[in-house]
């Protein structure tokens, strides 16, 4: 072997060497960092095996020595709240983290309610966003990312982010108001981590030996560990998914060039003629999937085209492509998400002008969202779009089957999302998630708290308080007394309760019932945090939301007791309580009268006489239930049977 070749391989040698010595940290502890103060911390990395690693913290040193596998950790003494500190580590490499802070740290978890950003609630709290403006308060966003083989040790990628114009955007918005309520109160800094995913099933932030309890769900996960077989899904639907919209994008007669329906000479006298608002189902269209093209003429005034304006357009099932007087102004690719889309200058003018919207759905129930809001506006001026528009049918095409969400496939955002982030001690969880398991509520009785105690385990920190959203009213209201499965998953949250160290959001009073999202997402917060002054910090006096303790079965009538009732119950907006229903077989329910009697409600119907069941806002959406609390809180739904 030649002199220079020997040189190369042992620079490699080295240089590999000392890649592998180089100190690394997990993504957790890293500049800006929230630790949990008042509790001895673990502060753990990598490095080389057996080298000797220096922590240079507070004029005091840390020598932690790194295993045969290279990891190293340290425990560092409790400290109190404050910073910013800077900690410096050493070993063949040098790493500096500055603006360390010791305050409160809180996990943030669940699905699209827990994650939806403060961008989606900028119309609801612009203010917020405008002036926020607080260094104290920071979220770390865990990267959205599963595995169903392994546990993690690190996350892939992540920082500290403080509260400001720059971030805020970023920040959960339920995770923000509840760390706002936190740090008014205390003044101390709040660090948020927000492992959340929309769609998420409880399942799947659950760890392997928690799920072993779960037939289904481990089944699940033993399947979904076979990369092959995941890999052939994914493929399956990508490639339904795109033959779909290519099969689409060949028939649609509106898209076809030389007769594309957006332009403003497209002759659209013969179409037919729908309120938006609504559902092509509802129109002489009928049932069909595909596309299906609206165009509407509004009248500008001159002043209207001289500032940026705003298109609202509520929200549409399921994709919309938007064009106005010709000119694509915007997409969304799914039904949840608000349409609203700027105009720069230049694209309105005054007089006549064309709105054109391609909609795509590709199962179910195709159109507009009834109770949103459909305008344009600039400044002040509004021009309402609700009324009537002219549609076309582009094509019909079979509905498109679902993609089948390996995301969410039991215990893969566990292992990817959860785990590598044991080490990192918390003060407790907040938690909003349940819609996806609304399909199977009877076992989210057994795997939610399964969770809970599946966490507590995980985190060895004792039960740290745990603290959930019940499930936000939703849906059509019904009158009549009827089934529901968002009823029962409320009411196994409910139940959850026993769990030690837990409590609830009580949420059905300001749900929308046309929307999964709700958009007020600072009272929820207000709640949660009400629940952490009394677990986490130990206050008597906080405004909880009333929950029924024990219910009394008599002869005709039966009385329920409640907890956090201590300001005294109310019928809130008039007289008459509303939404009680009685039983005397389990089965047919009748509405029941209901009436205060101190901190407690009694119910009855004149022909029960021996009542078996009673229960409270049963329904998907019981919007109209008012019995709440002297504090404007309401009474959680519940169902006793005798």
């Amino acid at each position: 072997m030649s002199y220079n070749k020997t040189v190369l391989i042992l620079i490699f040698v080295l240089g590999i060497s000392t890649c592998f010595g180089q100190i690394k940290l997990p993504k957790l502890i890293s500049d800006g960092a929230i630790l949990q103060r008042d509790t001895e911390l673990k502060i753990w990395g990598w490095a080389a095996p057996h080298e000797t690693v220096v922590l240079s913290f507070d004029n005091k040193e840390y020598n932690p020595i790194t295993d045969a596998k290279g990891n190293w950790q340290l425990l560092l003494p409790a400290q109190k709240f404050g910073g910013p500190y800077q900690m410096v580590f050493t070993g063949t490499n040098k790493i500096t983290l500055n603006n360390i802070m010791f305050g409160d740290v809180w996990l943030c978890s669940g699905q699209s309610n827990m994650e939806l950003p403060m961008q989606r609630l900028k119309d609801k709290y612009p203010k917020e966003l405008a002036e926020a403006n607080n260094p104290n308060i920071r979220q770390f966003l865990v990267p959205d990312q599963y595995d169903f083989n392994t546990e993690h040790s690190d996350l892939d990628s992540g920082t500290w982010k403080e509260a400001n114009t720059q971030n805020i955007a970023e920040f959960s918005g339920v995770a923000y108001f509840f760390a706002k309520e936190l740090y008014a109160k205390y003044k101390v800094p709040i660090g948020l981590i927000n492992a959340a995913l929309g769609g998420s099933p409880v399942e799947s932030w659950m760890s392997e030996d928690a799920l072993k309890k779960f037939t289904g769900a481990n089944a699940e996960l033993q399947q979904f560990k076979d990369s092959a077989y995941v890999a052939k899904i994914a493929k399956s639907d990508k490639n339904r998914q795109q033959n779909w919209y290519n099969e689409l994008q060949e028939k649609d007669k509106g898209g076809k060039i030389g007769s594309e329906w957006y332009l403003e000479s497209t002759n659209d006298e013969r179409w037919e003629h729908m309120e938006i608002p609504g559902y092509w189902a509802d129109e002489e269209l009928g049932k069909v999937n595909g596309v299906v093209w609206f165009r509407k003429t509004v009248n500008v005034s001159k002043e209207m085209t001289e500032s940026e304006a705003s298109l609202w357009l509520g929200r549409i099932v399921d994709q919309d492509h938007v064009y106005v007087n010709g000119t694509f102004v915007g997409t969304t690719g799914y039904q949840y998400p608000p349409r609203k889309y700027k105009l720069p200058v230049g694209i309105l003018k005054p007089g006549k002008n064309t709105i054109a919207i391609k909609v795509i759905n590709e199962q179910g129930r195709g159109g507009f969202f009834l109770d949103k809001p459909y305008f344009l506006a600039v400044k002040k001026d509004t021009i309402d779009l609700k009324g009537t528009w002219k549609y076309k049918l582009g094509t019909t095409m079979e509905p498109l089957k679902s993609q089948t969400f390996i995301r969410w496939k039991a215990g893969g955002l566990y292992n990817k999302m959860i785990a590598p982030l044991l080490n990192y001690k918390i003060r407790g969880a907040i938690w909003y998630q349940g819609e996806s398991n609304t399909y199977d509520p009877n076992t989210y009785a057994s795997t939610f708290p399964a969770l809970i105690v599946n966490w507590r385990d995980k985190w060895q920190i004792g039960d740290f308080p745990f603290i959930y959203v019940q499930l936000a009213n939703f849906l059509k209201e019904t009158d009549a007394p009827t089934e529901s499965n968002w009823a029962l998953l409320r009411q196994a949250q409910l139940s959850t309760l026993s769990v030690p160290n837990t409590g609830m959001a009580v949420i059905t009073d300001i749900g929308e019932w046309n929307d999964i999202h709700p958009l007020n997402k600072k009272d929820v917060g207000k709640r949660l945090s009400q629940e952490a002054f009394r677990l986490s910090y130990g206050e008597s006096k906080v405004s909880l939301c009333p929950v029924p303790e024990k219910a009394k079965f008599k002869k005709d009538k039966v009385e329920i007791e409640f907890k956090y009732a201590d300001s005294g119950l109310k019928v809130k907006g008039g007289t008459t309580l509303h939404y009680f229903e009685i039983s005397n077989d389990g089965i047919h329910f009748v509405k029941a009268s209901a009436l205060i009697k101190g901190d407690a409600v009694v119910v009855w119907h004149s022909e029960i006489k021996n009542p078996k069941v009673v229960r409270y806002a049963w329904a998907d959406n019981p919007a109209k239930a008012n019995l709440f609390s002297n504090d404007d809180l309401p009474v959680s739904p519940f169902q006793f049977k005798k």
